[in-house]
């Protein structure tokens, strides 16, 4: 048994993240007015910056995506006498922090508020404690291969092909951990392609206005779909990186990719703004008042990511304003008005699905014996009280549509409005059938995506689209 001790990185190695990256998104989602301070601090060095956010922000500790194999093995070389050191280019406080919170290192090294340690200078570090040739190293990036150049053996975890090539050319490679598998599927969770069926919302005015058979609606709504389909994954990453804590704490989101640790946060950061910009570039064909309302969506979700999420209640109403400001973006892409009805029937019934969507998670939250939902502004006693909010503006959505089907537009509009009144109790079926299946803990997703997936809504849509369209009919009666 060897008596060299086992010195292990943290970022990328340890931990499937950057404890710097999270403690400045936690710092831009709590303070943001402090970023400004932050080319300042760069200015000094790297270690000056890292120095200044830990002592504003933090991390989680307890909920980090930690490399549970990796742990595993070290639990057992510490059982087997090994010594083991955690070195990290991370400020020394986070750095503590984990150790502690491990109970597994019997030393922390550490960047302070002048030496950044990482690459050569990490390297000089360790040969000056140990010796060259004096300690094993674990660590996972290129920064790390001066390191293994020094050490007797090297451990290499979660590396790229080429960092792991040249490694074994630098170091005698004892054990390689691989990367957790990634790739196109990782992208796709992150993009979260089922939630671009809401922006289907966009047909709803030129389908209550009977414009469906006019290819120059479906070409403009076609571009404005995708506009807003670029604009959502965008604001989903984006959502996700301000909300890994509570993600990580929560017994499904915790297997997103980013809470996970799957994604580099400075990729993710990428390929927000990238759909960003593409976002805008698909809108602006489309006329100002579309590009507008992209905007205000990119502003609202922006607003609800960083703060109005965790209000009580104005959570729910910002959701539901989102969906009924797809329905406006869909009337803006036609240039054409909207009825008071369809917004006012729009408002209440989305809200009813923002309540749906929040009481599942309260009920979820209180499975796992939590007294409060992380991040939010409820605790989970308040699911009985969500519930009959929801239902509540659930069941006044379809007095709306009642009193719109005894208008004078639907009169213009339909031939046999009679008819057409057979919609109200398919939609009192529906909200009452979605209710019902939130309360029996069968609501995992976003009401609408579970929707899409549930046989009774399946059915619910084609009879509310059948009794519209046999509303165009003129029966001989």
């Amino acid at each position: 048994m060897s008596d060299r001790p086992i010195v292990v990185d943290l970022d990328g190695t340890l931990v499937h993240t950057d404890v710097l990256y999270e403690s400045t998104l936690r710092l831009l989602r709590d303070t943001p007015l402090a970023l400004a301070a932050l080319p300042a601090k760069l200015a000094k060095g790297k270690a000056a910056l890292k120095s200044h956010i830990a002592d504003r922000s933090s991390v989680s500790v307890a909920t980090l995506p930690y490399n549970l194999e990796l742990l595993e093995w070290l639990r057992e070389q510490r059982e087997q006498g090994r010594r083991l050191v955690l070195c990290t280019a991370s400020n020394e406080r986070p750095a503590r922090e984990i150790a502690d919170h491990l109970d597994l290192f019997d030393e922390v090294i550490a960047s302070d508020e002048h030496s950044n340690l990482k690459g050569e200078r990490k390297a000089l570090e360790l040969c000056e404690r140990y010796g060259r040739g004096g300690f094993d190293y674990v660590g996972d990036s290129a920064a790390d291969l001066a390191v293994w150049a020094c050490a007797a053996e090297a451990v290499v975890v979660n590396a790229a092909p080429a960092v792991a090539a040249r490694a074994a050319e630098v170091a005698a490679v004892s054990r390689v951990f691989p990367a957790p598998s990634g790739g196109l599927e990782v992208w796709l969770r992150s993009l979260r392609l089922q939630q671009w069926l809401k922006n289907l919302l966009l047909f709803a005015p030129m389908l209550a206005a009977h414009q469906f058979t006019q290819p120059a609606a479906w070409a403009s709504l076609l571009l404005a779909f995708f506009a807003f389909n670029c604009a959502a994954s965008a604001t989903y990453i984006l959502n996700d990186l301000l909300d890994l804590e509570s993600d990580r704490l929560h017994p499904n989101k915790r297997r997103r990719p980013l809470a996970a640790g799957l994604i580099p946060v400075p990729s993710a950061l990428l390929a927000s703004a990238v759909l960003l910009l593409l976002a805008v570039l698909l809108a602006l064909p489309l006329g100002g008042n579309f590009v507008l309302c992209l905007l205000s969506y990119l502003l609202l979700t922006t607003l609800y990511s960083w703060r109005l999420k965790q209000l009580i209640l104005v959570d729910c109403l910002t959701l539901a304003m989102l969906y009924t400001l797809r329905i406006i973006a869909g009337a803006a892409a036609l240039d054409m008005g909207l009825s008071f009805w369809l917004l006012a029937f729009s408002v209440f019934l989305f809200l009813s699905l923002a309540f749906v969507k929040r009481y599942a998670e309260l009920e979820l939250q209180l499975l796992e014996g939590r007294e409060e939902a992380h991040g939010r502004g409820y605790l989970t006693a308040d699911a009985p009280l969500v519930q009959s909010l929801g239902t509540a503006a659930g069941y006044v959505s379809a007095l709306v549509l009642s009193l719109y089907l005894n208008s004078d537009e639907v009169l213009l509009l339909y031939a046999t409005p009679e008819l057409v009144w057979g919609a109200v109790v398919v939609l009192l079926f529906w909200i009452s059938w979605m209710w019902l299946q939130a309360h029996r803990g069968k609501m995992h997703d976003d009401p609408l995506v579970f929707a899409v997936s549930d046989q009774a809504s399946q059915v619910a849509g084609v009879l509310f689209l059948a009794t519209l369209l046999l509303g165009t009919v003129s029966f001989p009666w």
